[in-house]
């Protein structure tokens, strides 16, 4: 642990040196910033006592000086420009590079993102790069110990027990876990890497953070992703955050909500914590747990009752808003009360808000994801929107906000299980559309896989890898267990069930971690525990990658803008790109030429080959049409990096100018290209900063739902109404989405060229790889290449087509279980057996609500990101937060005798008895605790630091939340369940 006395610590720099802050403000920004606009215009006019004071409460890194303090008398200075790699607000960084060391870094004021601001995290970024903690060179378990070996050594040993396993087990007895700090390049480039392997058993952060939001929304009106921006909020007449703790998850995200507020917008904060972001409100709802569905319906109930839904946008653009409402009707006062703990006038006052104060938004985040009806409170969240007609609206939507800083991109191009790139699923036209694109036989690619069936089924997820490695051979659907894992830049200590992992862990054959840093699986992999076996055939090898500083790529903001990374430094250490180690193991695999059949190689580290980010982008771009990631060439976005400044703060739009270095003119822009930016590059299609909104013409932006369910149910059309259709139209009705067919019989198939014939012959706009059909769709007609439907407030295809409150698997209310009982259990779901009704009962049976009468919710600090294996190795953040806790409501203490700042133990059904201090606080309810999940390194009071490879070890270790959270899984994406478990706190008795 670092030394508690913080007021020594802040005065010294990472290197023990006490001059960080010493070289003066005025002196950085001449040498950062050679020229000057708007912004810089301000920020330098700030130069003095107060910029100095302000860069100090930043914590900005300054110029780093040698040991003796002499400086080289012909210095090399450059500046980078880079976006922070942890949470999802895509703020900008300039990173000062002298002589190949990054020195330090400044705020780029110019984005119209983060508009010169950090939080803790990203104005500590520098250390991330230049970390001393880092994994420096490859590491092999040996008896217990992490020892050096080779990267030839390394890489042939691995390859050789891949293609063992997959002889003997199948290549779906591997379960490779990707990341969501993966560029998009590298994510779609390991998603084809696993299905060059021959399995679809591969996932990464967004099924244990925002996959019910994917499916949940997509299902409702066509794309799974916030429906508007950061920016936009600041058009918003009212806001309500249901499970979104904004000020300390996506702190600079605030910037725009604050903004709002100074123009009349009114906060509605519905959280079970009084979190700092309930402190910015004008309206705070203390809810329980899990209930958000009656509260959600409870307003609804009053908006209904009120006469104040938007009739005519039902009408023209909902589908099934009838069947919901009988449900909600249901759903009376003092029922409403009853589930989640909120009386009829606090509900009453949330809805009157929202609907007297239109354009209205919903934002959420975990607090509404992570439980096991999941996706049903998301589509919940969306129903309330449409039914105040607020969906396609400036000021309105569905703002999600995402986790890390590439969980949007990762979700949209990079390894998921069910499906490839741009969500075009799995069945063999996907495949062959994909196989076009990457330049590879089908047949090929079909070979690799155990066979056609299991190339087109959807693999098992991150959330549920640890039973793919326990679970009885015969109950799973697949050949065998998982015996080999692969964490690519994935903290196991964010996933729950964690006396499970480690027996897991100690189960398989193989083990590899490439990351920067070694994670809590390194630990995890070596720690003894008295009464588990372990596999005495495991091998665990640890393997150095680069961070997002010493490549370059680009990364999806939640907003859907994309940015592009420059490279800031060479990779340190012996550390390895992501593609370059991608690409070198597929060779030592055996398809290291498909893999890279039309990405053009370029020189990497120590002059050998990798993989080109320019040319693995342009891969994107050419086969993801469906999402719109087609637009967005390399050009486009590096020409946005430079000219910021030209980007409208509020609208995100570019009113004029071009890039003096390519003459790309950006004017209509939106910055990033938010997608969908449809066609190709060529189309100029400007983004779509808000979805759905038929009030703009679609090639400026604008749209309509998706027509991505058919065109009529039980003999009800589901497409839009007549004038219900994006501005300027050539159509204005309703229509399905184009393809080859629907071109000929409108007269439109003659507009494409020749060449655009051939290749749209017998395909739609999603797989015509011309992108002729889009173009005349677009260009020639106004209208919308994926149809005009309207949204589904009815998913037919879900568990509860109309969503329905069940309470969790494990809770303090069993009455509650009576009225309001979970799914069935499955037998078969993403290739398991999956646990709901059966066990929720055995909990009722056993009385564990008396046994651990306190609900735990976990959530996150503004000092640390995700695992936060990185965020906890860097000095200037590990003084911040030193030690995990947990909130304990002041009458909850005194009834156990626990006093604040003293340890204690936080007991669970699962066994596990972690040790965390106590913060006495009326934050949280006297039935609520919370803690926060970013720690790790510790083991049910025992400190690991022992079991990390030497100089390895965080500087802040601390128990793991999810070391004690139960099980639990969403009944449609396999969501975990970490927001509502139960637990006892216990006094430590000397």
């Amino acid at each position: 642990m670092l030394l508690t006395r913080k007021g020594d610590a802040g005065r010294r720099s990472p290197s023990g040196s006490a001059s960080h802050l010493s070289n003066s403000l005025a002196d950085s920004l001449s040498r950062a910033l050679p020229t000057m606009d708007r912004r810089a215009f301000l920020k330098r006019s700030g130069i003095g006592v107060g910029a100095g004071i302000a860069a100090a409460q930043l914590g900005l890194i300054r110029r780093a000086k040698a040991a003796d303090g002499n400086q080289p008398a012909a210095s090399k200075i450059q500046v980078r420009r880079t976006v922070c790699t942890h949470c999802s607000v895509g703020c900008a960084i300039d990173a000062v590079v002298e002589n190949g060391v990054w020195v330090r870094q400044e705020p780029v004021f110019d984005s119209p993102l983060n508009l010169g601001a950090h939080c803790a995290k990203g104005a500590a970024v520098r250390e991330h790069g230049h970390g001393d903690y880092r994994l420096k060179y490859p590491m092999k378990l040996v008896n217990g110990k992490y020892q050096r070996i080779s990267w030839d050594t390394a890489l042939t040993e691995i390859s050789a027990k891949l293609l063992d396993i997959k002889k003997t087990s199948g290549p779906d007895s591997v379960f490779w876990v990707g990341s969501s700090k993966h560029n998009n390049e590298q994510a779609a480039l390991l998603r084809k890497f696993v299905s060059f392997f021959g399995s679809n058993n591969c996932d990464h952060q967004a099924r244990i953070c925002h996959s019910t939001t994917v499916a949940g929304v997509a299902n409702t009106w066509g794309y799974g992703a916030m429906t508007n921006s950061y920016n936009d909020i600041q058009n918003a007449k009212a806001a309500m955050f249901i499970g979104s703790n904004a000020a300390e998850a996506h702190p600079v995200s605030m910037l725009h909500i604050l903004h709002a507020k100074e123009t009349g917008c009114k906060m509605i904060v519905v959280d079970p914590r009084y979190t700092r972001t309930a402190a910015k409100s004008d309206h705070y709802i203390r809810i329980r747990s899990g209930a958000d569905i009656p509260f959600l319906y409870g307003m609804l109930y009053h908006i209904f009752k009120n006469g104040w839904e938007d009739q005519k946008y039902i009408n023209d653009r909902v589908y099934g808003m009838d069947k919901v409402r009988e449900e909600v009707m249901t759903w009376t006062p003092d029922k409403v009360e009853e589930a989640c703990g909120v009386p009829e006038a606090e509900v009453y006052k949330a809805a009157e808000t929202l609907a007297k104060n239109r354009p209205s938004t919903v934002i959420w985040c975990m607090g509404q994801t992570q439980h096991s009806i999941g996706n049903a409170i998301v589509r919940a969240s969306c129903i309330l929107q449409l039914a105040l007609g607020n969906v396609g609206k400036s000021g309105g939507g569905t703002n999600i906000f995402r986790g890390h800083d590439n969980v949007q991109g990762a979700t949209d191009v990079g390894p998921n299980p069910d499906s490839l790139p741009g969500y075009y699923g799995l069945a063999t036209g996907a495949w062959k559309h994909w196989c076009a694109v990457w330049g590879v036989d089908y047949e090929w690619v079909k070979k690799q896989f155990a066979s056609q069936e299991m190339m087109e089924k959807s693999g098992t997820t991150v959330s549920r890898w640890v039973d793919a490695v326990l679970e009885k051979p015969e109950l799973i659907d697949q050949d065998n267990n998982v015996k080999a894992m692969l964490f690519w830049g994935h903290a196991p200590n964010s996933q729950t069930r964690g006396l499970d992992m480690k027996k897991a862990f100690d189960k398989l054959d193989l083990l590899v971690v490439i990351d920067p840093y070694p994670s809590a699986t390194a630990a995890m992999a070596a720690m003894q525990v008295d009464g588990q076996q372990l596999n005495p055939n495991r091998v665990v090898y640890l393997l150095p990658a680069a961070t997002q500083f010493e490549t370059s790529g680009s990364v999806t903001a939640s907003n859907r803008s994309l940015q592009w990374r420059e490279k800031v430094i060479e990779p340190l250490f012996e550390s390895r790109t992501d593609q370059m180690i991608m690409y070198q193991l597929a060779q030592k695999l055996g398809f290291g030429k498909e893999l890279v059949a039309k990405i053009k190689l370029v020189p990497g580290k120590g002059g050998m080959m990798e993989p080109e980010p320019e040319s693995m982008l342009e891969e994107i771009n050419r086969g993801t049409f469906t999402i719109g990631y087609s637009g967005q060439s390399p050009q486009r976005l590096k020409a946005h990096m430079r000219n910021m400044h030209l980007f409208d703060v509020k609208t995100l739009r570019c009113a004029g100018g071009k890039d003096k270095v390519s003459g790309y003119d950006m004017t209509g822009d939106y910055f990033g290209l938010p997608w969908p930016c449809y066609g190709t590059p060529e189309l100029k299609h400007p983004g779509s900063a808000n979805l759905y909104d038929t009030s703009v013409h679609v090639m400026d932006g604008g749209g309509n739902f998706r027509a991505n369910f058919g065109v009529e149910k039980d003999g009800v059309n589901l497409l839009a109404e007549d004038g219900s259709h994006s501005k300027g139209a050539d159509i204005t009705t309703g229509y399905p989405e184009f393809d080859h067919v629907l071109m000929k019989k409108l007269g439109w198939w003659d507009e494409l060229t020749d060449a655009e014939k051939k290749a749209a012959e017998g395909k739609n706009w999603k797989t015509d790889l011309s992108g002729g059909i889009i173009r005349v769709v677009m260009k020639n007609h106004g209208c919308h290449p994926f149809g005009n439907a309207k949204a589904r407030a009815v998913v037919w295809n879900f568990p509860d087509p109309v969503p329905l409150h069940r309470e969790p698997l494990y809770g303090t209310r069993p009455d509650l279980v009576a009225k309001y009982p979970t799914h069935d259990d499955k037998k078969t779901f993403w290739r398991m057996p999956t646990l709901y009704k059966s066990l929720q009962q055995k909990n009722v049976e056993a009385k564990l609500y008396e046994k651990f009468p306190i609900i735990l919710t976990s959530g996150r600090l503004v000092e640390f990101e995700g695992g936060g294996e990185e965020t906890r190795s860097n000095p200037w953040l590990a003084e911040l937060q030193q030690e995990n806790f947990v909130e304990i409501n002041p009458k909850a203490a005194a009834d156990r005798g626990i006093r604040d700042g003293e340890y204690c133990i936080v007991s669970t059904p699962t066994g596990a008895r972690i040790k965390v201090k106590a913060l006495v606080t009326p934050r949280v309810g006297v039935d609520t605790a919370f803690i926060p999940f970013h720690f790790s390194g510790w083991w049910q009071g025992r400190d690991l630091k022992e079991y990390y490879p030497e100089g390895a070890a965080p500087i802040v270790r601390g128990e793991a939340v999810n070391t004690a959270t139960t099980y639990g899984y969403d009944s449609v994406t396999m969501m975990q369940e970490t927001k509502t478990t139960i637990c006892n706190i216990e006094r430590i008795v000397a």
